[in-house]
């Protein structure tokens, strides 16, 4: 059986689980009778919720040419789509051969596709483009493949490259054609494309057995699980193998216990694997992503893919706040400790240091969504957390001078609210590079910024563009340092006690600000619980209640009392609001913002040695 690795490039939205749910379908993979979820490469509920894909997935299908005997094993690689995932997207790239980028017929190339297809381009892999989604009433395919070929050009593709096959399809409707103008058919000119343009694994098969591992996860019963594609050899199980690190020191010597290879959505135990095919190992207990597993007669390791650089960190700590305990059942620093690391050895795009109060933990990643996706994660499996405010990683020039990151920020906004953005961009300290009109009277504007600008501004300008406005962001680059860049300009309202809070008391103050809580939620000293409408923060009694007497108030005054609901905030929206004295109690249950220090007199011994420092 012949064999072709391909990886499916796409922005977030663009149809790309979609299209591989029909793959699946029209290969056979799946009986007509069985049922299957939508999106079944999405596995992870964050994914499904969410409607991205955060990790990289193998899969495969077996498909049998109209007329031939013998059928083609196509395993293809589910690569996420957004940029703060792009620690997943750099390793599974070394396991492929080629690469089917997928853009929509209206938006065309986006900038997570850039990033990714800068990355694919850089390897020499051969991509396949399909113009997808192309029954859209805005669609504008001959455009769309214009900007493609620009994109490669600005990549530095070779003649290779550049001569690239396209196919025009709709994922959702299951077709696939060479004509630009087909409506109907099904996918067998992508799966003739991907065979005729891939190229075949370039492997030694009598060479002795090798193995980059890329992708590392937990079985309960089978423990650590290695994924990666098997370079050269042949591995059979139960035969002796060791792991070796980037210098070739030997990390582990074992034994191949078991040797899983994909078939659809399931990873299926085989006997033997052979160069070429992508295949899960377990049986060792400490070798991790980038490590060379081998015959024990190997010992030099093979080449890995260096991952770009963690931007931006936030510290976990341990909840203290009062109610700490109540709702999760993981607590404690050592199990915090233990779960951070666990995260850090399996996504190499994630960091972790510990603190000096071992209480608490710098963790490093690509962006706001990606560490999001790890606190999340994290609360539901039962743990407390204090979050926060993210900060940006700075470096140094060669001349010694500070550095920070900055994005590349593409925004399609409708032309009435362009004028907004810009100016709100500005103080941010971005610079417009282009600004062109787009489809159906929006504008499309591309900055460059400094990444600690855009912290907490998706949630203002979805409201500067009443919810229209959409925004992508990427990392561009390291940069001269751009000096103050104003931050939140409204204050908080603290409350100054613990208790219950009253209808009572949040009536009147509604007229200070918006209130985050509401009529019987449980408060303590310290927590924040609504925004002040003017700059500082003030210190207010949530918690009085109307005082019980014999007599009827004249008047109307025993009126009951009306109050707006509270604003309640997601956790990324939490994370993007709050101040650096400020921190977001995550629980499985809540998530409360409260201020770092909880006792007033702390709070402002604080404020004094900031001041004075």
């Amino acid at each position: 059986m012949s064999l072709r690795n391909v990886a499916i490039i796409a922005h977030v939205d663009h149809g790309k689980t979609t299209l591989v749910d029909q793959l699946f379908r029209q290969s056979g993979t799946f009986r007509d009778n069985q049922r299957v979820e939508e999106r079944a490469m999405d596995s992870n509920d964050l994914e499904k919720e969410r409607g991205i894909t955060i990790l990289a997935k193998p899969t495969s299908v077996d498909w049998t040419p109209p007329g031939a005997s013998e059928s083609v094993r196509i395993n293809i690689v589910d690569t996420p789509g957004h940029a703060d995932f792009g620690g997943e997207v750099e390793r599974i790239l070394s396991m492929v051969d080629g690469v089917v980028l997928l853009v929509d017929s209206s938006e065309g190339a986006m900038p997570q596709t850039k990033f990714v297809t800068g990355k694919a381009l850089a390897l020499g892999l051969k991509p396949i483009v399909v113009v997808n989604k192309v029954d859209r009433p805005d669609a504008r395919i001959q455009e769309v493949l214009d900007e493609v070929f620009d994109l490669f050009v600005s990549l530095d593709a070779n003649d290779e490259q550049l001569d690239f096959p396209v196919l025009y399809a709709s994922g959702r409707n299951g077709y696939a054609s060479t004509d630009m103008d087909a409506r109907e058919g099904t996918l067998i000119p992508m799966f003739e494309t991907i065979v005729s343009h891939v190229p075949a694994p370039k492997v030694d098969v009598d060479a002795p057995f090798t193995f980059l591992v890329t992708l590392l996860d937990r079985d309960n019963f089978l423990g650590r699980i290695l994924t990666g594609r098997v370079n050269s050899g042949t591995v059979k199980t139960n035969q002796q193998i060791h792991a070796l690190d980037n210098d070739g020191n030997v990390v582990e010597v074992g034994r191949a216990s078991k040797i899983l290879s994909f078939r659809g959505l399931d990873r299926v135990p085989v006997d033997e694997a052979k160069a070429g095919d992508i295949i899960s190992l377990a049986g060792l207990t400490t070798a991790t992503v980038a490590n060379t597993i081998a015959d024990i007669t190997v010992s030099e390791a093979l080449h890995a893919q260096p991952i770009d650089p963690p931007t931006l960190s936030m510290r976990f700590a341990v909840n203290d706040s009062p109610m700490a305990g109540r709702e999760g059942t993981k607590v404690t620093s050592r199990m915090i400790r233990d779960r951070l690391f666990r995260e850090a050895e399996s996504n190499v795009a994630v960091k972790v240091t510990e603190a000096a109060d071992r209480d608490s933990y710098e963790v490093a990643g690509r962006g706001e969504l990606q560490l999001g996706v790890l606190i999340e994660t994290m609360r539901r499996e039962g743990f407390e957390l204090g979050i926060s405010r993210p900060r940006v990683l700075f470096g140094e020039d060669e001349t010694g001078k500070k550095t920070e990151p900055y994005e590349t920020v593409i925004i399609d906004v409708d032309d009435e609210y362009s004028g907004t953005v810009v100016e709100k961009m500005n103080l941010r300290k971005a610079e417009m590079t282009d600004m062109r009109p787009s489809t159906g009277g929006k504008t499309r504007i591309t900055f460059s910024a400094p990444s600690r600008g855009m912290i907490g501004y998706h949630g203002e300008f979805l409201s500067d563009t009443r919810g229209t406005g959409i925004m992508n962001r990427l990392f561009e680059k390291y940069g001269p340092h751009k000096g103050n860049i104003e931050g939140r300009k409204n204050g908080v309202l603290i409350s100054n006690g613990a208790g219950e809070a009253q209808g009572y008391a949040l009536g009147p103050l509604e007229d200070r600000g918006i209130l985050f809580v509401g009529h019987g939620e449980a408060l303590y000293e310290g927590m924040i619980i609504g925004e002040n409408a003017k700059t500082d923060d003030l210190e207010v009694n949530p918690m009085k209640a109307k005082q019980l007497t014999n007599f009827r108030a004249s008047g109307g005054k025993d009126d009951a009392i009306r109050l707006t609901p509270p604003k309640k905030m997601t956790l990324e929206q939490a994370i993007a609001y709050i101040d650096d004295d400020e921190m977001v109690e995550v629980t499985p249950k809540s998530i409360r913002l409260r201020k770092r220090h909880l006792d007033p007199h702390e709070r402002k011994k604080a404020s004094r040695a900031k001041i004075a420092a």
